[in-house]
Formats: structure tokens, C-alpha cells, sequence
């Protein structure tokens, strides 16, 4: 249970990191230790004993806190890449007006 504690506060750290240079670097770090915390949850078996149960009452609270970091993180991510889609539209938008024209019989002249 100590190991899944100080894999959680990494992932706490690693998710406050909101560079966007390092964020590839940083999704690799999050699904390590993702990955690591699923190994360890099937590693914890009953029956518990009653430090086990207080520590398991502090991994919840501690699991909400990552909850929240992770959804933020990803929410952020999600952000970024329709801000960056946006850019595409707009840009294509300026550099062909026309493109999305309706020519349902209409005279369109091609040259500039």
C-alpha cells in the first residue's frame, strides 16, 4: 500500500506539470505509473489488517485528489487540440474564401 501511495503523489506531480513542450514526456511518465498502480492493485488482498485499513482510508482520499488531476489534465489536452484543429479551419479558411461556397449553379470565377 506504501508503494501505491508514493506511485499516486507521482502521479499528482507529474499532472501538475502543465508544459506543453514536456507533455509527451509527461503521458509517458502518467501511463507508467498507471500501469505500475494496476499491477499493485492486484497485489492487495483481503483480509487487511487495521493499519492496512487506515492506510486504505487515506489511498481514497488520495485517489480522488488524482481523479481530479488526471480529468483536468486530460480536459486541458482536449482544449489544446481543438484550439489547434480551430487554427487549421481558420487558416484554410483565409487562405481559400471560397471553399466552402455553395455552386449550386452559380457563376464562380477561378482566376485572380
Amino acid at each position: 500500500m506504501k508503494r501505491w501511495q508514493e506511485v499516486s503523489k507521482e502521479l499528482l506531480l507529474a499532472t501538475a506539470q502543465l508544459e506543453e513542450d514536456q507533455r509527451d514526456a509527461i503521458i509517458e511518465i502518467v501511463e507508467r505509473l498507471l500501469d505500475e498502480r494496476d499491477i499493485l492493485q492486484k497485489e492487495m488482498l483481503p483480509p487487511f489488517t487495521s493499519e492496512e485499513k487506515a492506510a486504505g482510508s487515506e489511498l481514497v482520499a488520495l485517489e480522488k485528489q488524482v481523479l481530479q488531476s488526471l480529468t483536468l489534465y486530460s480536459k486541458q489536452i482536449r482544449a489544446d487540440i481543438s484550439a489547434t484543429q480551430s487554427k487549421k479551419e481558420h487558416m484554410k479558411n483565409y487562405v481559400n474564401p471560397y471553399g466552402k461556397v455553395a455552386r449550386d449553379g452559380t457563376f464562380y470565377d477561378t482566376k485572380q
